[in-house]
């Protein structure tokens, strides 16, 4: 079996269970591997294919860690023994267990034998001092009661377990995918990215460094305080020049984009192979010559040569922080904000492209900006993003991005869109929609105040903001608008502080923004119960502009509402646009 040195992520509670299940003749599922086609070489002979780990590759650790007395790496990428103990006489009736997690307790009693491995892969000489060590710690039991409990753990070995092989020649990676979710349907399911990454870790020449080097890099971009972890006990790795590579994530911490290993390898593959679709990845891993139609042991080569370049391309500092910044000048300024992750991959697809072909930083940083916005507001990667991504990567290689870009804008997001589409699809109950994340990230880039605050909208999402109702949901509800879909439309909802929130309450607009004019007219807060904290009409006007408040706001209720909704719709739309066409 390939090597897989990813953290072992079962407890040892759990390799305890499955110890037992094997032990009493419970099926564990299927250990299924994928067996790439015969390889032709330069030579023109031929080699087996590589075989790779497709499902099990936990349960295979769990008992090489438990039988063989192998270490595992844990999650904090440390090596560490998980020992079994067996208890010969355990009277299950009385709810006793056979197996055990070893604790202090039990490595002190003389009802266990502390670590199975010791006579599951001992020599018989070992498993001989270890029967007669128990037979003189347990003097009640017979030397042929302890020689029959022995020899029936030892036969735990000869137990079966279900294993599938599944060849390459004959079934597509589609199929294969098929085949593991009918057979594991309450397990995790298999994506073309696990293939991707079971494929690089069976080539140990190259592979396996790539694959950790994916792997870290997407875990210290969650947890940065892994990195001491990392290089305390991956000292490979660290011997090899890649944790260098990364090493500057330990001092990271913006949660904008944090891609998990499936980002890394989409984006890494897209951007070098110019395709989406990662089942490409897997065959030309597997050495796939989609013209001739054979498989060439020099493809699986050059694949995995130009594949650790795409990666060392994607995790550099310099490209990586600078797209960020590209990111974060949008507006978009948290993870909150964006809820498809691929529009920031591919995105960042689109940074490498042009950074490759030395396009100039200006244009790159507006290209870059507007397409990400683009897909954002488009929902461009929502519906099958494979085939967009594909199709996008295809049509940049032959036209270029800005003239690729300038043919979307024409088409998806024409003045038509902005003054009639995306009004009426402004007709939406949410508070995560990409609409309303969007015009939040105009207001961020347009350096707008909160609603009815003089705070900037940055600040409030990063202390003590959050999204709330003009009309406040409590006062639609007990007016006659009790459906989610009236009192959550988009067009109902801005950023405030949390304070001025709690002070709207209830009241309907005419009546908190009585309290709001009478402020502006004082230049004082109400001395008991104020409502934000803007004491000015200047102020106020262009607090209610930048957050797209209607005319007669403050004479509002429940009967202007609809009213409201349309009025607000066109007003949000509009800054919207005026924000996109100034990327």
């Amino acid at each position: 079996m390939p090597e897989i040195q990813r953290p072992f992520v079962w407890d040892s509670i759990k390799v305890r269970d499955l110890i037992d299940s094997i032990f009493r003749g419970f099926p564990i599922g299927y250990i299924i591997t994928s067996v790439d086609p015969t390889l032709i070489q330069k030579d023109g002979t031929k080699a087996d294919g590589k075989t790779s780990i497709i499902d099990g590759q936990q349960r295979i650790t769990a008992l090489r860690a438990s039988i063989l007395g192998e270490e595992v790496i844990n999650k904090y990428y440390k090596p560490v023994r998980i020992k079994i103990a067996y208890n010969p006489f355990a009277d299950t009736d009385a709810g006793e267990n056979s197996f055990e997690t070893l604790t202090p307790a039990i490595e002190k009693s003389s009802k266990w034998i502390t670590d199975i491995s010791k006579v599951l892969s001992g020599s018989r000489s070992e498993v001989n001092s270890i029967i007669e060590q128990f037979a003189q710690n347990n003097p009640d039991r017979s030397k042929e009661e302890i020689d029959d409990r022995i020899e029936k753990l030892e036969s735990l070995k000869d137990q079966e377990i279900g294993y599938i092989k599944l060849l390459s020649n004959q079934l597509s990676i589609d199929e294969v995918a098929d085949i593991f979710e009918r057979i594991n349907s309450k397990g995790v399911p298999l994506n073309q990215a696990d293939f991707a990454m079971s494929k690089l870790a069976s080539d140990k020449e190259h592979g396996s460094s790539v694959r950790k080097l994916i792997d870290y890099f997407a875990h210290l971009a969650k947890e940065p305080e892994y990195f001491k972890h990392i290089e305390a006990n991956d000292t490979d790795f660290k011997e090899s020049g890649l944790l260098s590579k990364i090493a500057w994530l330990k001092d990271d911490r913006g949660d904008v984009y944090d891609p998990n290993f499936s980002d890394i390898i989409r984006t890494s593959f897209t951007y070098s192979f110019g395709r989406g679709k990662l089942a490409d990845l897997v065959s030309l891993l597997s050495g796939r010559n989609f013209e001739a139609r054979i498989y060439e042991a020099q493809i699986a080569q050059d694949t995995i040569k130009q594949f650790n370049s795409a990666v060392l391309d994607f995790v550099d500092k310099s490209s990586y922080t600078d797209f960020l910044q590209i990111i974060e000048s949008t507006g978009f300024i948290d993870s909150k904000m964006i809820g498809s992750k691929n529009a920031l991959n591919y995105a960042y697809v689109v940074y490498l492209l042009m950074k490759r072909d030395n396009a100039n930083p200006s244009i790159l940083k507006k290209t870059v900006a507007r397409w990400f916005v683009m897909s954002v507001l488009t929902s461009r990667y929502s519906s099958s993003p494979e085939s967009a991504i594909d199709r996008d990567v295809k049509e940049i290689a032959r036209s270029g991005v800005d003239e690729y870009l300038r043919k979307i804008e024409d088409s998806d997001i024409s003045q038509q869109f902005w003054d009639t589409a995306l009004v009426n699809d402004f007709d939406k109950a949410s508070q995560q929609h990409p609409y309303l994340n969007t015009f939040f990230a105009a207001q961020v880039y347009f350096g707008d105040t909160g609603f009815l605050s003089d705070v900037t909208l940055r600040s409030i999402r990063s202390i003590k903001g959050d999204i709330h109702h003009t009309f406040p949901y409590d006062y639609l509800k007990k007016n006659g608008k009790p459906d989610r879909y009236d009192y959550n439309q988009i067009a109902n909802f801005v950023y405030m502080e949390k304070s001025t929130n709690i002070q709207i309450s209830n009241k309907k607009p005419s009546e908190y923004m009585a309290t709001v004019i009478e402020q502006a007219k004082s230049g004082e807060l109400h001395p008991r119960h104020p409502i934000g904290n803007i004491t000015n009409f200047e102020m106020l006007t262009t607090n209610l502009e930048q957050n797209c408040i209607p005319d007669g706001f403050e004479n509002m209720s429940v009967d202007d509402f609809e009213d409201y909704l349309l009025a607000r719709r066109k007003l949000m739309t509009k800054k919207i646009e005026k924000y996109y066409k100034s990327l």
